[in-house]
């Protein structure tokens, strides 16, 4: 007996691990399992029935998916809402040639005939008959078509291989993809797969999910199953005889060991580090928005020391020009518009602008700058309304204004006029911190992302109890003071501040404001954080807290890459993942473990943004030379070379005045912040014609595409003949310093000045066909003056100067 329970207990030892084994055991393909006619398997409506509705198009927006459907008949687009679809499967249907399904014949449902073209459909055929996808839906119906009560959770998509290198005569190449689910159970699922190219000259893709190699180059091919999304990187070489090439020295730095690996997969052979004069005029230029001064060129191509470029990164980044620009680039993620302000648009824009730019002088972390955004609220720890009120008040007034800078919170960011709705808010606030666009899940599940509208709806419901208004406890006191400025005040939002409500604060009176807060809440709520954790928020709570709580995660999805990967297009013609607002599983990243590398270090290093700025541009991979090879010439995304970019508007407008400047203002022009478009001037000039034509930002859309640096005819003439550019030319103190010597009597050095014009404006020193072309113009001008003058025109017209290469 004794040996008989042992054997029992061994048996049921051994259970467990068999499970397990089995659970593992990756089931074959549904167009295998149904082939015959007599499969005894039942479908399951999520796993088979919905994804092969897709798959054939029919919950696509163009056919039943469109918000109108099609034929009185109307899915989910792309099939996330399971009940939704099961009922109109099973409805009424206006045809007078029979019923969609039908339980009892099911050869003569509807979704068969249609599909088979036995009767008409304007989809045409979408299966042939016998084929395993007839038997797959007359078996699910024969079997009760019945529907999904409790969704089941897909893990994750396996695709196989993880990585297809082509070769110019590989043949076709079959993918496999295996779904895993929250249980452990796989299935091989290629069949009811959507599949997508990211660029079909590389790689196509037949709706059966085989690959064919179109061309050389990188791309991703995209597959799509229930509610996920897996991209499979593609590649072929160049150049055959250079696919195996490798590098003759190791890579100077973790940047570039990843960016060369994938280079040599591709074999492309990377350009040259680019000259002395190209890295001083590209890395000014992308760290401060500012073009170097003669001097400093100078002084920089004599400077024999190896560590030179190093030296000046670090130096660039303790010049206030740098906290400037970037600056500008924090506003333009976040939205600063003068137009978009709920109180006095220009006045609170330049705020959010000089706070920003304060806490980049301190290199402030970025997780705690973001939170000192993310989290404010209009009143400060402790402080009562009026003291509030006097508070902000103090910012206007004309004598001895405070300095809104030094607040410890910027709550604009909440107060704009778009932010009204807690819809507006999600959108904004996954464009600004997690680089994601929403505005597909609002309406329907997102194509390319796990986020349906029930995600969106969820998400959007942290931001409810964000208000700006008058809180109930201040209602009495706000009335009070708006009584005594002549402010009226209607309903319980209070009233926006006019210019002559203003005037009370600038002759020193104290007048109400509105504020932001954070109105109390009812009851505890369980959220979702877009399918990346719950959070229980309770009466009382901030749900900003948990959001944020989230963000600074080490495992958070998307807070430090968004980040980093802006960072990174803003140095180079694109981002690792690009456009560089969108992240999301259809549109991967060029460079994966690039990405992840310099985003973990990025967090370890406690989100220091001047580490991530010197990381970069110590690298070769920017340095390198915009000169191509045979090998990099059509390289676009993988940084093998230098792209030329146009100047942004900002630097152009400021470029120009730092050219013509006089001598003895080379220094001011660079260094007054409060004249410069980079700087204090960045928000008054918005909206500028000027501004306009270069492409600067209205930040009214969530989209970082509303910065345009692509040139354009309009700036060629605009650069041409606009008053701006001759007003700066006839007012230039450098020709004016020119003609004053000539009118003395004395003969200016024209080799000297030739000089001098090419590294004001291109930053190099002119080469000897610039400088027998320069002398030529001279000889035959009334005066030096003049033939500088038109030098300066034409160099200022040239790509040389329009780009930063």
């Amino acid at each position: 007996m004794r040996a008989f329970f042992s054997c029992v207990s061994l048996l049921l030892m051994a259970v467990p691990a068999f499970a397990e084994q089995a659970a593992t055991k990756t089931l074959p393909p549904v167009s295998q399992r149904f082939a015959p006619a007599d499969s005894g398997e039942q479908p399951d409506f999520q796993k088979h029935v919905i994804p092969l509705l897709g798959r054939l198009g029919c919950n696509g927006r163009a056919c039943h998916g469109s918000f109108q459907g099609r034929g009185g008949f109307q899915l989910s687009l792309f099939g996330y809402d399971f009940q939704m679809d099961h009922a109109a499967l099973h409805g009424k249907t206006g045809s007078t040639t029979g019923t969609r399904i039908n339980v009892k014949q099911p050869e003569q449902s509807l979704i068969l005939r249609k599909a088979l073209q036995q009767v008409d459909h304007e989809g045409g055929e979408r299966f042939t008959s016998g084929s395993w996808e007839h038997h797959l839906f007359q078996r699910w119906i024969e079997t009760g078509a019945r529907g999904t009560q409790t969704p089941r959770q897909l893990k994750e998509l396996q695709l196989e291989p993880a990585e297809v290198i082509f070769h110019k005569d590989s043949r076709p190449l079959q993918l496999q993809v295996v779904a895993v689910w929250q249980d452990g159970s796989r299935e091989d699922v290629t069949p009811l797969c959507r599949f997508r190219s990211n660029d079909d000259t590389v790689v196509s893709v037949s709706e059966n999910g085989e690959l064919k190699t179109e061309g050389p180059g990188d791309t991703h091919l995209i597959a799509f199953y229930d509610n996920g999304v897996a991209a499979l990187p593609v590649m072929r070489a160049i150049s055959e005889q250079d696919r195996e090439h490798t590098l003759p020295t190791p890579a100077r730095t973790k940047i570039d060991a990843f960016i060369e690996a994938k280079l040599n997969k591709l074999g492309i052979q990377p350009s040259p580090v680019c000259t002395d004069a190209e890295f001083l005029r590209r890395v000014s230029i992308d760290l401060t928005g500012t073009l170097p001064a003669p001097q400093e060129i100078e002084t920089f191509l004599a400077d024999p020391s190896p560590s030179k470029r190093d030296d000046k990164i670090d130096e660039l980044l303790q010049r206030p020009a740098y906290a400037a620009w970037w600056a500008n680039r924090l506003c333009d993620f976040t939205g600063c518009n003068p137009n978009q302000q709920a109180e006095l648009g220009q006045d609170l824009s330049v705020q959010w602008y000089t706070w920003i730019f304060q806490r980049l002088q301190e290199n402030l972390p970025y997780d705690q700058l973001i939170e000192r955004i993310v989290l404010s609220r209009s009143r400060e720890e402790d402080q009562s309304f009026l003291e509030y009120s006097q508070s902000v008040s103090a910012y206007f007034r004309d004598q001895a204004p405070a300095e809104f800078a030094n607040r410890h919170t910027m709550p604009h960011y909440w107060t704009r006029r778009t932010m009204q709705k807690p819809e507006d808010k999600a959108l904004a606030f996954a464009h600004s911190f997690l680089g994601i666009r929403l505005q597909c899940a609002q309406c329907h599940k997102h194509p390319f992302a796990p986020w349906t509208q029930t995600d969106f709806q969820q998400f959007s419901a942290f931001f409810k109890q964000v208000e700006f208004g008058v809180q109930p406890d201040a209602d009495k006191e706000y009335r009070q003071l708006a009584q005594k400025v002549g402010l009226n005040v209607r309903g319980k939002q209070g009233a926006p501040i006019r210019p002559d409500v203003l005037k009370h604060a600038q002759a020193g009176r104290v007048i109400p404001w509105r504020e932001l807060y954070i109105a109390p809440q009812s009851k505890p709520a369980s959220l979702s954080l877009l399918r990346s954790g719950t959070v229980d928020i309770s009466p009382g709570d901030d749900p900003r807290s948990a959001i944020m709580d989230w963000m600074k995660n080490p495992d958070n999805p998307w807070f430090a890459r968004a980040f980093v990967n802006r960072v990174w297009a803003g140095y180079f013609h694109a981002g690792i993942i690009d456009p560089p607002d969108e992240l999301n599983a259809a549109n991967p990243p060029s460079h994966p473990q690039l990405l992840d590398w310099l985003s973990s270090e990025f967090i370890a290093h406690e989100y220091d943004m001047q580490w991530l700025h010197r990381q970069i541009v110590s690298s070769d991979a920017y340095q390198c030379s915009r000169t191509p090879n045979a090998t990099n010439s059509a390289d676009r995304r993988n940084f093998s070379r230098a792209i030329p970019r146009r100047l942004p508007a900002e630097i152009v407008y400021d470029g120009i005045k730092q050219a013509v400047a006089a001598s003895d203002e080379m220094d001011s022009v660079r260094t007054d912040l409060t004249r410069r478009a980079i700087g204090h001037l960045s928000m008054r000039l918005a909206g500028t014609y000027a501004m306009h034509v270069f492409g600067k930002p209205e930040r009214a859309v969530n989209c970082d595409c509303e910065r345009v640096n692509q040139p354009t005819l309009l700036q060629s003439i605009f650069m041409q003949n606009d008053p701006l550019v001759e007003q700066r030319l006839a007012g230039s103190g450098w020709i004016e310093e020119i003609a004053a010597l000539e009118q003395a009597g004395s003969s200016p050095d024209r080799a000297s000045l030739i000089q001098t014009a090419w590294l004001r404006t291109v930053g190099r020193e002119p080469n000897r066909q610039d400088i027998e072309r320069a002398k030529q113009h001279l000889a035959q001008c009334p005066t030096t003056a003049e033939g500088i003058s038109d030098l300066l025109w034409a160099l200022l017209n040239t790509k040389e100067f329009m780009l930063n290469h």
